[in-house]
Parts: C-alpha cells; sequence; structure tokens
C-alpha cells in the first residue's frame, strides 16, 4: 500500500507546522486531495523521581480552552535531536535536569491528517537546576505517585495522548527494570 503525491500546496506556514493540500494517488487507483498537518516532531518526558513520584504538569491549552495534565514535552527545534529537545523541555518546564535517560519509544498522535511524531523518554536522577519557562507557557508543576497518575487515566483527569501513552510505557519499562535487578540479585 503507498500513496503517489501529485501536487503539494502549502495553504498555511505557521510558527510550529504548516498546513499542505496534498492530491494523491493511492496504490489501488483512487485519486484524492488531503488536507495535511506537516509538523516537524516532538519530545516528552516522564520525570521518574528517587521517591516513585512522576512530575506532570497542568497547563493551559487554549486549542481546547482549559487547563489539562501532561509530561513536560515540546516541540524539536530545526536540527535538534530528539533527546536534546527532552532535555531543554524538561529543565525549561519542570526546573529539573536528569541524569539517566531511556528511550521508551515513538508514538503518532494524528496520523490521519498529521506527521507529527512525538519520542517518548523517561528521565531518572533529576536534580534541581530552576525553571525557564517560555513566555508564553502558562503551567504548575506537580509531584504524582506513578500509580495515582495511572489512576487519574482511568478517572479521566489525564486526557492528553502522549502523557497516556508515555505513563503506560514508564510503568512498563519500570516494572520490567525492577524484576531483571531482582533476578540478578538471586
Amino acid at each position: 500500500m503507498f500513496a503517489n503525491v501529485n501536487r503539494s500546496t502549502t495553504l498555511h506556514k505557521g510558527s510550529v507546522f504548516r498546513l499542505v493540500s496534498e492530491n494523491i494517488t493511492l496504490s489501488c487507483g483512487t485519486e484524492i486531495d488531503m488536507d495535511i498537518i506537516r509538523h516537524p516532531g516532538a519530545s516528552a518526558v516522564v520525570p521518574f523521581t528517587c521517591s516513585h513520584t512522576v512530575l506532570l504538569i497542568k497547563q493551559y491549552r487554549h486549542a481546547i480552552m482549559d487547563c489539562i495534565w501532561e509530561i513536560p514535552a515540546g516541540t524539536l527545534r530545526m536540527g535538534e535531536t530528539a533527546i536534546d529537545c527532552a532535555k531543554r523541555e524538561l529543565i525549561e518546564e519542570t526546573g529539573f535536569s536528569a541524569c539517566e535517560w531511556q528511550k521508551l519509544g515513538e508514538i503518532v498522535p494524528l496520523p490521519g491528517y498529521a506527521d507529527e511524531r512525538i519520542h517518548l523518554f523517561l528521565a531518572t536522577g533529576l536534580e534541581s537546576v530552576g525553571q525557564n519557562l517560555d513566555r508564553d507557557e502558562m503551567l504548575e508543576v506537580h509531584e504524582v505517585k506513578l500509580d495515582n497518575a495511572i489512576g487519574m487515566i482511568y478517572s479521566g483527569d489525564i486526557q492528553d495522548g502522549k502523557t497516556i501513552s508515555g505513563l503506560f510505557m514508564a510503568r512498563h519499562r519500570l516494572e520490567k527494570d525492577k524484576k531483571l535487578s531482582q533476578k540478578s540479585i538471586k
């Protein structure tokens, strides 16, 4: 399965993404027009503390006109690697840096109309270095037990897709690492 792009026109170029209209021919022979958001990608971080808590942020998001619970995240800058973006965003949004980083995976949150990929990381060994928010960020940092954060997903308090994915992937990784370390002790 594939598609050939016949035409591509930029409809809007914003500060973060472009909206393009593409005329494509699918491998089955059908020709269609699609509007697609072209996004540079992002990184998101599950910051895990030594007291078995995660740092979550509660941030105002104008698109939904409400505050939402999230893990720290941000858009990749030109030429920036996913891990460098994650490290930058962790400091900017929470005021912490991390000594250890593990890649959890990637998600594609809106594949029907956007090409954004979000790189998910687990950060441990946190050290306070001072928050450095962007001028348009309104957020609060909260320390939440990992089990309580998972409960917030089931209760509907956490609705953000990258946060849900990141928390579940981090819990799985931490449980797997714990089982491996217990086996090596025996």
